[in-house]
């Protein structure tokens, strides 16, 4: 065994060692076996969702230490076109890809290219001059940031930057083609124009809320996005394929897809009232322009289309500290920063924090049963991941429902853990 290698077992093996330190002791004693008849249960679960109307389709998948211990495909990946669904589906993603962008800066960060201290307008200058939309009452007062805005508040949320849903701002991003008025807020792929164009418009609207001093959801991700290829010199696509999907061979993610795949693009749907899927309409509040769109826009925070099983072998290199399928992605270090809370309780008090593009799980009970020392996240479309590294576990559901009313999301992690003995 190498060095490095050995290096890599003793750093997790202490990392495992503290975490169990926390557990109860009813938990930190199982063995983290799946009993094969619990996990079976999923099956039914899964398809009652389907049967009862509230979901299309779906692909569920777990691995433990890196090995599939269970994988399922329901439904339909086309109601209206007869098409079922399969375990190589291909779904929009939304939010999954920040996880993938947050790699791409830590990369960078790695090869002394850019530092997270680094504020974002020595990338993007129109940010020298953010401001702030504060609220006084009824009176609104735009005024200028009070410092400056990092790439560190970029990749934990706490820049300020939202989508754009505000009131009190949503009537100025409306007129510069972003927010809800754009698709959803996130959504660019219908943009016309490269990624970084569509950022410096962002940087002239006000922002909602002063660095460093809440969590805020929004662009945050796509501006790193433009920040990567503004250092690199190369489209952030190109970047997520020399980097990232390329070396662990997840070849059916893409921001826009291959003319040859669109027939396993899943459809969108989205609950109605009464809680049945319902497909949802053309243009960027539904199917989107991921297959005919003008393929310009890389958004780093929402672009991406994967399957379940390309997504899982991105978190299985997470899950071994930045190396997997012989490819070092990135340093354990890194993983370590990206995995853990670094803003206390700005994004929860209640046992969840936030890491450098994960959730993190801080309190045991805080996300249902999976571990302290847990991470993980989700898209706008329904899908789900977490990453247990004391279980070894990773869980995905992939579905493409927007919007989406139902429970599942919260059901099928439950019914992963209770397989676990």
């Amino acid at each position: 065994m190498k060095a490095s290698s050995r290096s890599l077992l003793a750093s997790y093996t202490l990392l495992t060692a503290m975490i169990l330190s926390v557990l109860p002791a009813s938990v930190s004693a199982q063995s983290n076996r799946f009993d094969k008849s619990r996990l079976e249960r999923i099956d039914q679960v899964l398809q009652t969702y389907v049967d009862n109307g509230e979901i299309a389709g779906a692909v569920a998948l777990v691995q433990q230490n890196g090995r599939t211990v269970y994988e399922q495909a329901v439904g339909w990946a086309d109601r209206e076109a007869n098409r079922e669904m399969t375990t190589t589906s291909m779904f929009r993603i939304a939010s999954q890809t920040k996880a993938l962008t947050s790699v791409v800066i830590l990369s960078l960060m790695e090869e002394g290219k850019l530092n997270l201290s680094d504020p974002v307008s020595r990338f993007i200058p129109a940010f020298e001059s953010a401001t702030v939309a504060e609220l006084d009452g009824d009176q609104v007062n735009i005024v200028p940031v009070r410092r400056a805005i990092t790439l560190f508040d970029l990749l934990t949320h706490t820049a300020g930057i939202s989508y754009g849903t505000q009131p009190h701002i949503a009537d100025q991003y409306r007129a510069r083609g972003l927010g809800p008025a754009a698709g959803n807020g996130w959504y660019t792929a219908d943009k016309d124009e490269p990624v970084c164009t569509t950022m410096e418009r962002l940087a002239t609207v006000p922002f909602v809320a002063h660095p460093g001093e809440a969590f805020v959801y929004g662009y945050n991700t796509d501006v790193l996005g433009c920040v990567a290829e503004r250092v690199s010199g190369t489209p952030l696509d190109e970047l997520i394929r020399e980097r990232i999907t390329g070396p662990l061979d997840m070849h059916d993610t893409h921001f826009f897809v291959p003319p040859e795949k669109r027939d396993r693009v899943v459809a969108v749907y989205a609950s109605s009232a009464e809680g049945k899927a319902v497909r949802a309409p053309e243009g960027a509040r539904g199917q989107g322009s991921y297959i005919d769109g003008p393929r310009r826009n890389f958004a780093g925070g929402a672009g991406l289309i994967s399957t379940a099983g390309d997504y899982a072998r991105f978190l299985e290199m997470i899950r071994r500290g930045g190396e997997a399928f012989g490819e070092k992605i990135l340093s354990p270090r890194s993983v370590a920063l990206m995995t853990s809370n670094q803003i206390g309780d700005l994004h929860s008090d209640n046992g969840r924090g936030f890491g450098l593009g994960f959730q993190t799980t801080d309190r045991f009970g805080a996300n249902g049963m999976e571990s302290v020392g847990s991470y993980g996240w989700g898209g706008a479309y329904g899908s789900l991941y977490r990453v247990d590294p004391v279980a070894g576990i990773s869980i995905l559901l992939m579905i493409n429902q927007l919007p989406n009313t139902n429970d599942i999301r919260i059901k099928y992690p439950t019914m992963v853990y209770q397989a676990l003995e």
